[in-house]
Order: structure tokens, then sequence, then C-alpha cells
């Protein structure tokens, strides 16, 4: 009996990681081409066939040793029809069967989910989230997204739109807009976004600082230069994060209330920064969770990095 692998496919708005994946979670091989959004999907679509054909090539298997593809998309999908609703940084594509166009040229079966379940199934099978049964991963960075594993099963909801933790409500009337046009949502107070943000006020008020120094001009300052100036001691740059970890803590208080998970996992470009994020968000969490909850949670920094995606996509034929 021959071995039989799956395809992984994480679709980003600059790249698509294509992987092939064994049964135990390891990536054997693996490519990475450009998304080309304003090429269209179908562009993007033929890369990424032309890219799988190559692996199988490169890996010296054939065809009928894959059971099954599977794609992680930053957006909207309908994980039981296989289509791509819509991908609100990805333009172009607007309810697109993917997972018809790919069955067609492959002749396997396609499974199609939101990007950020597909790291919460990778976490959980084979990196921070190993061993749990109720689990929350969650990535920071330009939004803030998550996938929720309740009784050792992927959450999706009644429209396949669970998990958007981004858009807790931490205020009643006012606040910054958020993306989704609300006011209030966690992710319009302590995104990628809201740090710029913060840093480009100080700066605005005439105050001379570390992260502006390292930027070179207020345009260029991003969440990484600001993490890099709070990791060198400076004062400010420090209290931006203590403020951003505060706000997902306390927006994390009222998951754990609800769900009672064993872990939150927690990933993407944001969370790099480390301590001086992750240390806030926690003492916000423990003191703001009902007390049985709040004991039974552990906040883990993800593991599995930028190969979550693939290797998640690759077990949405389980799941």
């Amino acid at each position: 009996m021959f071995e039989k692998y799956r395809v992984g496919v994480d679709i980003g708005g600059t790249n698509v990681k294509i992987a092939l994946v064994d049964k135990k979670g390891e990536i054997l091989f693996s490519k990475t081409v450009p998304t080309r959004a304003e090429m269209g999907y179908e562009y993007t679509v033929g890369n990424i066939k032309q890219s799988i054909k190559e692996l199988l090539e490169e890996a010296k298997i054939e065809k009928n040793s894959i059971e099954g593809i599977g794609f992680g998309f930053p957006g909207q999908i309908d994980c039981d029809l296989g289509i791509v609703r819509i991908l609100p940084n990805i333009p172009g594509w607007i309810n697109v069967p993917i997972a018809d166009i790919m069955q067609k040229e492959f002749s396997v079966p396609v499974r199609v989910d939101n990007d950020v379940r597909c790291a919460a199934l990778a976490e959980l099978n084979y990196g921070a989230g190993s061993g749990c049964k109720n689990l929350i991963c969650i990535t920071i960075g330009t939004g803030i997204g998550s996938g929720l594993i309740v009784n050792g099963k992927l959450v999706r909801g009644a429209s396949n739109a669970a998990g958007e933790i981004g858009h807790i409500k931490l205020s009643l009337h006012h606040g910054p807009i958020c993306g989704c046009g609300d006011t209030g949502c966690m992710e319009a107070y302590a995104s990628g976004p809201a740090i710029v943000a913060m840093a480009k006020d100080y700066v605005a008020g005439g105050k001379s600082t570390k992260f502006r120094e390292i930027a070179g001009s207020v345009d260029a300052i991003t969440p990484a230069i600001v993490a890099q100036a709070a990791n060198e001691g400076d004062v400010v740059a420090k209290r931006i994060f203590q403020v951003m970890g505060e706000y997902i803590g306390t927006g994390l208080a009222s998951v754990v209330n609800l769900l009672n998970p064993e872990k939150i996992v927690i990933g993407g470009g944001v969370a790099d920064a480390g301590d001086i994020l992750m240390e806030p968000l926690k003492a916000a969490l423990k003191n703001r969770a009902m007390p049985i909850q709040g004991s039974a949670v552990e906040v883990v920094p993800a593991q599995l990095g930028n190969t979550a995606g693939v290797i998640g996509a690759s077990l949405l034929i389980d799941n």
C-alpha cells in the first residue's frame, strides 16, 4: 500500500504558500508563488495548479498518491459549498467556486476554510495546542481573527462565520471606527494599525521617541518598529504595548468566560513582540475573567509560525 499525502494551500495578500504534507504533519516539499491579485483570481488559480503539479514531480509521486487538497483563505468562506465568498484584502475573489475548480483538475476531495481556522487545526494537532480539547487560536496582525476548538471539534457556526473575536465590543457607544463599520471593536483598539495610530499620535504631539528615530519618518512607523523600541527600553513604546495587551486581555476574558478553554494560542505579526505584549495581556485576562475559567486557561505563543496555514489546510480533509 503506497503512502498517501495531502496538499495544503495558504492564500495571502502577497504570496501563496503550497506544501506537500504527510500524515505526521511534516512538510515534505513546498513552494511560494506571488498572489498577483491585480491579475485576477484566474491567474492565481493557474499558478496554484501548476505549482501543485511541480511539487508532485519534485517529490516523484503520482497524482493518485494525493488524497485531498485543502485551502486556507483570509476572508469569508462557504465551507459546505467550497466557495470563496469574499476576501477583503484580495480584490477579485467574489463567489469563486474554488473547490469545484480544483476537484475537476486533480480528481480529489478539496476543502476550503478560513486561514485562522486552518492555523487553529495545525496548532491543535502539531503545535502549541497539542493534547487540548478546548482551544482558542488567535492571530493579531492587521486584524484580529480566531479559530475555535470546542470538545475537539472546529467551530464554524451557522453561516461558517464563527470566530470573529476581533469584533468583540469593548465600549458601548464610542471608540475608534472599525473596518467593519461599527465602533468599540477590539480590533479597532488593539491591532497592528491601532499600534501605528497610537505611535503617530504621540509623535504628532511634538514628542521625540525611539520608534520615530528607528523609522526615520512618521510614515515608516510599523508595529515591529514600535516593538523594537519597546524592547530597547523606550517608555512610550512600552506603554503602547501595555495598553494593547490590556485591551486584548479584556476582550479575551469574555471569550474565556463563555467557552472555558484550556489554552489560548496567540500568533500573528503583532504577537511577535513577545513579553511586552503577552505580560499585560495575561494580567488583564486574569483580572477580568471569572476565577474558575480564568484559572483553567493558559496563554501561550503559537509554535508553528508561517507553516501553520499550509499544515492546517492539509488537515481540512478530516475536519
